[in-house]
């Protein structure tokens, strides 16, 4: 009885978090690769940028979340490059980073973007991969201010490891009809209004209602999928014409959680280094560092210290990102959004 019962809380904690908590993985590098929250950040670079992402969560915790993701995007075109809130002439010019740059910047042309997004994340027994590509449209308002606006749609396969699952009684019912292998469609929407100086989007995952962890019989619930919606913003703050300080804040709405929200702060020297701290509500303090080696490759990495509950069994979080700059034909050293 004792280990059914163990059983029985363990399956209940897990699947009434992945049906009525958070359903999508947690990052506190996304100030790094905003693109991994909002499909409107697609080709807003002037380079292909690629991303290579891995996540440890709750480390010292069993069973504790691993995320792992590659993301690609890239904008079509040429005419925008000169416009482009992050050009300057391949010969020289002003650091985009620069004050002089921002007061002499100009909204970008006309252009488009596309991308591809490959994220695994794995809890316990559970094993989900989304898979979903996207595209944004970038259109400049104003003399200075750029709107663009853009749509993610894929897939997502969700598993669940029976096998790892050590039952009292094997013919059990509940695991008999779980449908533990599944494929479902994914859409997000987003739009992403920047300029030199800040930014400001909007965006909605998983906008599309799915059924998990469907039982084939009239009885047990259904858990289901529901929205997550972010919005974010951030600003630059020149403390001398070198370094700059980025403010910025992301609030996320997950029915029927609580609003949270997370709080970053960033200095970044030139297009050299940067390092930076947040907080996340009811949650975790992190720390932050990047470095942007050369015009094709920059490094990040964060350290969450956890405040929750699960700070008695958690060791921390830590992610880190790789950047690869493709096509970077003005030798920019590192993403200026």
């Amino acid at each position: 009885m004792l280990k059914r019962a163990v059983f029985l809380l363990t399956i209940f904690i897990v699947l009434n978090q992945a049906g009525k908590a958070q359903q999508r993985p947690q990052y506190t590098q996304y100030v790094f690769n905003n693109y991994l929250l909002n499909p409107a950040v697609t080709g807003i670079e002037n380079y292909t940028d690629v991303k290579l992402g891995y996540r440890s969560q709750w480390t010292g915790l069993q069973g504790a979340p691993v995320t792992a993701y590659f993301t690609i995007n890239a904008p079509l075109g040429d005419k925008f490059l000169q416009g482009d809130a992050t050009a300057f002439p391949s010969a020289g010019g002003e650091n985009p980073a620069s004050r002089l740059y921002t007061q002499n910047y100009r909204a970008a042309e006309p252009h488009h973007g596309i991308g591809l997004a490959i994220v695994t994340d794995k809890a316990g027994p559970i094993d989900q991969t989304n898979i979903s590509a996207s595209y944004a449209y970038h259109l400049g308002i104003t003399e200075k201010l750029n709107l663009a606006v853009g749509v993610q749609g894929g897939v997502n396969h969700l598993y669940i490891n029976t096998a790892r699952l050590l039952l009292e009684i094997p013919d059990d019912q509940a695991i008999n009809r779980l449908e533990n292998n599944t494929w479902q469609p994914d859409l997000g929407i987003g739009i992403w209004a920047y300029s030199s100086a800040w930014y400001f989007g909007l965006s909605a995952q998983q906008i599309l209602p799915q059924n998990q962890y469907i039982t084939s019989g009239s009885e047990g619930n259904q858990s289901k999928t529901v929205p997550h919606l972010f919005a974010t913003g951030g600003f630059k703050v020149f403390l001398s014409d070198d370094v700059t300080l980025l403010p910025s804040a992301l609030l996320k709405y997950i029915k029927p959680l609580p609003t949270t929200f997370d709080i970053n702060m960033k200095l970044a020297f030139r297009d050299k280094f940067w390092f930076g701290a947040s907080y996340r509500k009811d949650d975790s303090y992190s720390v932050l560092a990047g470095f942007n080696l050369s015009s094709f490759i920059n490094v990040a990495y964060s350290y969450d210290i956890t405040t929750s509950a699960l700070r008695t069994v958690s060791n921390g979080s830590h992610e880190i990102v790789l950047g690869i700059l493709l096509n970077n034909r003005y030798k920019l050293t590192g993403p200026q959004h």
